[in-house]
């Protein structure tokens, strides 16, 4: 499959790359990036054709934002798909009077969750200011899941599905959104939160890999029935799907257990017989469910770039994703691309 290649964004009628473009890691994520990089990022996104841009106001306290703004400001809006996200507001503060952990040399806002009705609106407005756009096109409720709350989630789920979800449907009746949803760590919160409201898309990070297909149990079958769109991030769970089974190598945030190393090491001993990079079958199994029609990718420098795109479209031979499925390495239910 071609990066660029448009498809359809569930039962909106919108079209996004199947590539799309994260700009997390341009917030200062865990380390600086010059504003020289970021620019060239963008641009080097631009040039080869994504048109599928996602930030939020959590990303470096506003400074993603802020560079997405500049990155994308003079291009035809009417070109691009551009998601933000609520649940957090930004009050300014003196650099050292702020904890910016884990971005770096961020924007200097403090963050304070809010979920509530009014909190939604003020967020959505000071993105659009931070953004400087006409309009933001997808609008996802951020973090309000169990890795990020705590124990804290059941009642923060609560606020969100009344407060920010009242808000955001407003915000799509008057035509000022195209689409609503939930970005979280856990598939679990997507499912219910469709189960309960009338959301068009949610943005799952690292919950449907080439490691982990529980989501196929229950939620991605609703996602079809209903006709939302999922973008999926952190398609490598946080690093060993690209790096492979090596010493140190990152699976959800920390070091791979012992049971993930060996398996990613299986799953690399497939790639080698087929001559497919690791990588390039992590990205391109995502997209091949139909109810995912971009894969969300955060890079840190133009090179990370482009090797995602290379990977994107590296050709893999159907035996290959028989072959895994024989080893008992990919759920045979799963869909793989054609």
């Amino acid at each position: 499959m071609l990066p660029t290649q448009k498809r359809k964004f569930g039962r909106i009628d919108l079209d996004v790359t199947a590539f799309g473009f994260g700009t997390a890691p341009l917030g200062n994520f865990l380390a600086e990036m010059d504003e020289a990089t970021a620019s060239a990022m963008f641009d080097t996104a631009w040039d080869a054709g994504i048109r599928l841009f996602d930030t939020a106001p959590m990303y470096g306290h506003g400074l993603s934002e802020a560079r997405t703004a500049q990155a994308l400001r003079w291009k035809n809006r009417d070109e691009f798909m551009l998601a933000s996200k609520v649940g957090r507001l930004l009050k300014p503060a003196r650099r050292d009077q702020i904890d910016f952990a884990p971005w770096v040399n961020a924007a200097p806002f403090q963050m304070q969750f809010d979920y509530s009705y009014d909190g939604t609106m003020r967020a959505f407005e000071d993105s659009l200011q931070r953004l400087a756009l006409e309009h933001i096109d997808i609008m996802f409720i951020h973090d309000i899941d169990v890795f990020t709350r705590g124990s804290e989630q059941p009642e923060v789920f609560a606020q969100a599905m009344d407060g920010c979800y009242r808000a955001l449907a407003s915000l799509r009746d008057q035509g000022l959104v195209k689409a609503i949803g939930v970005g979280v760590n856990e598939w679990q919160v997507c499912h219910a939160a469709l189960q309960q409201r009338d959301f068009d898309a949610f943005l799952l990070a690292g919950r449907y890999t080439l490691l982990e297909q529980d989501a196929l149990d229950s939620f991605l079958p609703l996602c079809v029935e209903r006709g939302a769109a999922v973008l999926v991030g952190g398609g490598f769970n946080s690093g060993i799907l690209a790096t492979g089974a090596r010493p140190g190598a990152k699976y959800n945030y920390a070091p791979a257990p012992e049971a993930i190393l060996q398996k990613v090491a299986k799953i690399e001993a497939v790639c080698a017989a087929y001559n497919v990079p690791l990588a390039a079958a992590a990205l391109q199994f995502v997209v091949a469910h139909p109810a995912i029609p971009s894969f969300i990718a955060g890079t840190r420098n133009v090179q990370q770039l482009q090797q995602n795109l290379a990977w994107f479209s590296h050709p893999i031979p159907p035996a290959f994703w028989s072959d895994l499925k024989a080893k008992g390495l990919l759920r045979d239910d799963a869909p793989v691309p054609a």
